[in-house]
């Protein structure tokens, strides 16, 4: 499966964000899949995860509460919907396709995409 962000952008603290991620491939619906982010001068992080079947997610302390992950299999979409944004929010975000989800995340990446800008202003 190949994936590709998009939606990324400049916008104020306070403000919404909402990234997609366009996939290929048939099998696409049976695999967990989340977003990831990396900020300067960090390492990537773990954001949010969700289900094939969209029944369960997963989202790191930083996006409860003010992040959404949902998808739509029959469009090959998975989304981010980010409120309340703060600077620290600013990274590249990335999405991926795994092989399982916990609590904690999603585990056994091995679908990368090409990840979409996002900059808080403060």
């Amino acid at each position: 499966v190949q994936l590709q962000a998009s939606g990324g952008g400049l916008v104020q603290a306070g403000d919404s964000l909402r990234l997609s991620c366009a996939a290929s491939g048939r099998t696409f619906s049976a695999y967990p899949v989340g977003w990831f982010r990396q900020s300067p001068g960090k390492e990537r992080e773990f954001v949010a995860a969700i289900s094939w079947d969209g029944r369960s997610t997963a989202y790191a302390d930083s996006a409860k509460g003010r992040f959404t992950i949902a998808r739509d299999n029959a469009k090959n979409l998975v989304y981010l919907q980010m409120n309340s944004l703060g600077t620290d929010d600013t990274g590249v975000y990335y999405c991926a396709a795994g092989r399982s989800i916990t609590t904690e995340g999603l585990y056994g990446v091995d679908h990368w995409g090409e990840g979409t800008l996002v900059t808080v202003s403060s």
